[in-house]
């Protein structure tokens, strides 16, 4: 494995990293005090985000996601890692570029497995950033980290698939933007319990659906994007709408979430760099007890034991993506299993140790700690719990000794 950037990708990092400086930062504060300002209604575009949008646009810096692919920038899943790092160090700064989740793995489901006609009414307003998407799967009734207990029912009548369920933590269903939704049911309850599952395109504005509620997560709603209940009763969509054709959904999903988790990684590593950097200036602009905070050799320990976490972390990354590259995303699943249970674990560290060299202002909306740590958390949960890829991943080394023996 080549450990440099490669130039293309060394060349978006630093126009990225220009753009980040002279749009992305100074504008922290706007984004905040436009969504403020909303009140109450906080479900609306933020105008702010929209402005920025065009100058990346301008800037040659959208669709930075898909790989090898004549729809974005055609960089490899290696060449995106450190630009979505970068991202990730203001998590709305990845919508900016039009590489926001769930939008990002929404598109690469209609790229490998839609039609040319699902592509042209869906995929082409999402990589123009014209609308946006949402992801249904995770359901309130059931333990969804088995997703072969999903519940909600499709089921054919004639020309048209009738869908009847409920689903939650809906990403992206609360934006006035989204337009869309993939959703993964139940075509045949009778089938070998892997091919149960379909995945299939649903209009936000389908009679029959209901948005029920936003969820906060530790107290944030995450507006206007936020993740939502849903109701389906008696929606009726096109047969056309099913992607691939019955049976596939897990099919669909693994080539959907191998993406999916890499690239939160990838973010994830770039919020652990920033708590790590408001970690050390915050201890070498405060003194307590006659001395600067981050002369306290307890701050050493933690400071150096973030570095090492980060950078292990980065490197697995880096390993999982490059894998996904050459050997493909069947073959790498145990580097994207791994490093979907560590990059969280390290950033959570990180973060609460950045938190706690801030005292109370860690806590408070005055840094973007708080925030990260809660969105982080998350992801020990979202596609997939850390107890689902670690069970893969002991069975994938079980599995490579009973071989060897």
């Amino acid at each position: 494995m080549e450990f440099s950037y490669s130039p293309r990708c060394q060349d978006y990092l630093d126009r990225l990293r220009a753009f980040m400086d002279a749009y992305i930062y100074p504008n922290e504060s706007t984004y905040a005090e436009q969504l403020a300002g909303f009140g109450q209604n906080r479900w609306q575009v933020i105008p702010i985000i929209e402005e920025l949008k065009e100058k990346a646009k301008a800037a040659d810096l959208w669709n930075l996601f898909l790989p090898e692919s004549d729809k974005g920038a055609g960089l490899s899943n290696l060449d995106y890692a450190p630009l979505a790092e970068e991202m990730g160090r203001v998590p709305w700064s990845s919508e900016v570029f039009n590489c926001a989740a769930p939008d990002t793995g929404n598109m690469e489901v209609l790229a490998r497995y839609g039609s040319p006609e699902h592509q042209k009414e869906w995929m082409e307003p999402l990589l123009a950033g014209k609308i946006r998407s949402a992801f249904l799967m995770t359901e309130p009734d059931v333990a969804s980290s088995d997703a072969t207990n999903i519940q909600c029912r499709i089921e054919r009548d004639g020309d048209e698939y009738v869908i009847n369920g409920r689903k939650w933590w809906s990403s992206g269903a609360g934006d006035p933007r989204c337009k869309i939704y993939i959703l993964m049911g139940k075509t045949d309850p009778e089938a070998e319990r892997h091919v149960q599952q379909s995945m299939i395109l649903v209009p936000a504005e389908t009679p029959g659906i209901t948005v029920k509620r936003h969820l906060p997560v530790f107290g944030y709603d995450d507006a206007p994007h936020g993740h939502m209940e849903v109701e389906l009763k008696d929606v009726r969509v096109p047969a056309s709408n099913i992607l691939l054709g019955e049976g596939r959904g897990f099919e669909i999903a693994q080539g959907r979430l191998g993406p999916g988790r890499i690239h939160h990684c990838m973010r994830t590593i770039g919020a652990a760099e920033r708590a790590l950097e408001l970690m050390i200036k915050r201890g070498m602009s405060r003194v307590a007890f006659g001395k600067r905070v981050a002369d306290q050799s307890v701050w050493h320990h933690r400071i150096a034991r973030a570095r090492i976490d980060i950078e292990s972390a980065r490197l697995l990354t880096l390993k999982a993506a490059w894998m996904m590259d050459t050997v493909g995303n069947k073959v790498a699943q145990k580097e994207i299993a791994m490093i979907k249970v560590a990059a969280p674990r390290v950033a959570l560290q990180v973060i609460d140790d950045a938190i706690q060299i801030f005292g109370g202002a860690g806590v408070s909306a005055d840094t973007p700690l708080a925030s990260a740590y809660a969105g982080i958390r998350t992801l020990r949960l979202a596609d997939g719990p850390d107890e689902v890829h670690e069970r893969a991943i002991a069975r994938l080394e079980m599995k490579r000794l009973s071989n060897e023996a």
